[in-house]
């Protein structure tokens, strides 16, 4: 999420003025992913369910006005999506979020809390992504190089398209659901992401650069999409940032919603591809 981009009153102190915290804070944070997506196993499967529990608990304190027992259940989808796809398989794991994500219909119910598209969203919101990431990583061949590059066009597309729109400006992409978003920046955003392509599957999948390129192209689009949709949470809500966990980049969903969308694209494409190893069928073309 571009936060500054996203902000409908600018910094009295200039467009650039939070530059430096982001690139700070992304010095630490990036080193430390790339590590554990490497390793995998456990460790992967714990930094997603924490991934998805830091969202849980964002997303209850705007969607479902700061209720424990929302935040209990988007939780739960949290752990159901990290540990039961690879014991118990994709089928299984998408029923238990329905059943999660009905039960936010009631706990609003019986709580008398919101009754909106927001409030009830979270199960999905929180367990998809997590669960698309632990299944495409799952690949001991693959799963790291799939991971990876994800989050590698994902990285440059926001980072391309802050730049973009910064600079070129230009008309508004989705005025009224993030006035600040440029059609400039979604194009900056798909440069970034198709030139992350092109240098990493040059080095690390060699044959297969052309077709990635354009996967990665439209996995910009899905994630500048996944950002207006949660800045569209947050002017519902009327905030400002998801939270402030991270200097620079407001909370944690400020920081993955990209990554949450292009995350469940991948594992999408991927299984309709290799419905045995999603990471093989989004790579290997």
């Amino acid at each position: 999420m571009t936060q500054t981009e996203n902000d409908p009153v600018k910094p009295k102190s200039g467009k650039w003025s939070d530059l430096k915290v982001r690139a700070l804070s992304s010095m630490f944070l990036i080193p430390a992913v790339l590590v554990d997506v490497w390793y995998g196993g456990v460790w992967f499967t714990v930094l997603s369910i924490f991934l998805g529990v830091l969202v849980a608990y964002e997303w209850s304190n705007i969607a479902n006005d700061d209720d424990a027992a929302h935040f209990a259940c988007l939780s739960l989808a949290a752990l159901v999506a990290g540990l039961v796809p690879q014991s118990s398989g994709t089928m299984i794991t998408l029923a238990a979020l329905a059943v999660l994500f009905m039960a936010t219909y009631l706990i609003a119910d019986w709580r008398n809390g919101p009754r909106t598209f927001w409030a009830r969203f979270g199960a999905i919101y929180v367990g998809l992504p997590v669960m698309s990431l632990v299944m495409l990583r799952a690949d001991d061949e693959w799963g790291a190089k799939a991971i990876i590059w994800v989050m590698l066009i994902v990285w440059s597309a926001d980072i391309m398209a802050y730049f973009f729109g910064k600079t070129f400006g230009g008309p508004k992409l989705a005025p009224v659901l993030s006035p600040n978003k440029t059609w400039s920046g979604l194009g900056g955003a798909i440069i970034g992401a198709a030139l992350a392509s092109l240098l990493f599957s040059h080095y690390a999948i060699p044959g297969q650069i052309w077709p990635l390129v354009l996967l990665a192209g439209v996995f910009a689009i899905i994630e500048q999409a996944g950002d207006i949709f949660e800045s569209t949470l947050k002017r519902r809500h009327n905030v400002k940032d998801s939270g402030d966990l991270i200097p620079g980049h407001g909370g944690i969903i400020d920081r993955v919603d990209g990554l949450l969308a292009v995350a469940v694209a991948a594992w999408i494409v991927g299984s309709v591809r290799d419905s045995v190893s999603p990471a093989a069928g989004l790579l290997s073309w």
